[in-house]
This record gives structure tokens, sequence and C-alpha cells, in this order.
């Protein structure tokens, strides 16, 4: 019984042993096979260029200088038809600035409307023979600017024109194209300053 005991066991170690790494090998490979992956399939999206300026299809009307130009000279031709000759948009621009921000100096001034300091003096020199603006010297040679009461009363009659002048120029948008134009000129406008 000893020895068939002992032969039982021999076999069994024999048996389990390579069992054993058989089994191994099998679970490994097993393992290292590739998964399938699906491909999937992706599709160019096309983003459209600008024609470029030496292309013919590329019109002057295409060019956003001029179109900026455009709009400039229908917002001018828009305000002379509401507000007559007798004051210019810059003009205006300065009243209602000064309304805003009494006895600023004139470089400040210059900065809010975005003028040159010296197109400001002379503007503001002419408004001051007009009897619309109050100009006081201050010190270092800088002069402060605050609207006089005809001024006011200048500024007052132009303001239901002002009105009338955008209601014209904006009327062919739907009010959520008018939000949408204006949003784009400031951020126009805001960038270009930005980078100056």
């Amino acid at each position: 019984m000893a020895t068939s005991n002992k032969t039982n066991n021999k076999a069994s170690k024999k048996t389990s042993q390579p069992a054993g790494k058989k089994a191994g090998v099998v679970a490994a490979k097993k393992i290292a096979k590739p998964i399938p992956v699906k491909k999937v399939a992706v599709k160019k999206v096309a983003v459209q260029k600008a024609p470029s300026i030496t292309s013919p299809a590329f019109k002057l009307v295409d060019e956003p200088g001029h179109l900026l130009r455009r709009a400039q000279q229908i917002a001018v031709a828009k305000f002379h038809e509401v507000h007559g000759r007798h004051v210019t948009p810059i003009q205006y621009a300065i009243l209602r600035t000064l309304a805003q921000n009494p006895g600023i100096d004139q470089v400040t001034l210059a900065q809010l409307i975005a003028l040159d300091t010296s197109t400001t003096a002379d503007t503001a020199t002419r408004l001051e023979a007009k009897g619309w603006v109050h100009r006081e010297v201050l010190p270092r040679r800088q002069r402060s600017l605050s609207l006089t009461a005809q001024g006011q009363a200048i500024l007052a009659e132009l303001t239901p024109g002002a009105e009338r002048m955008q209601d014209a120029l904006m009327s062919h948008f739907k009010p959520t194209e008018q939000q949408e134009f204006l949003r784009l000129l400031r951020t126009f406008v805001n960038l270009h300053d930005q980078s100056v």
C-alpha cells in the first residue's frame, strides 16, 4: 500500500505540474489577444474662407472698410437730414459728453469721443464762440469744459431728433438684429481701440 501511495503521489505531481503550466499559458494567451476596436468615420467640416482680395469673385462691397465708410456716410447724411446743418455729429458728441461729464478737461473729452486733442480743442473753441460751451483754464494750461445754459437748451432740442435718427437708421432690422448689429459694432470698436 505504501508503494502504491508513492506511485500515486508521483503521478499526481507529474500530472498536476504540467497541467498548471499549460493553464497559465492558455490564460496568458487569452489575455494577450487584442480586443477588436470599431473604426468610426470622422466627417470633415469645410470652413468657408472669404474670397481673396485678388480673386475676381471679391468685390468692393465685400470689403469691411468700404462698408464701414458707406455706413458712416449714411449716418452723417441722416444726421443732417434730421438736425440740419447748424450742428455737426462731432459737436453733438461733445455736447452729449459734457452733459454727462461736466467740468472734464479737453484731453479727457478727446479720449471719450475718440478724437485727437487738436481737433477737440478747435471744436470746443467753435462751441465756445457759439455760446454753447464754457471753457475755464486749469493749472498746467489744461481747460475745463462745461455746457452753458444755451448749450443745454440746444442739446435738449437735439435729443428727440437723435432718437428719430436712431429709429430711422435701425428700422430695417428686427429688434434682435438691432441688438446684434450694435453688439458687433461695439465689439469691433472696442477691439480696435484696445489694439491702438
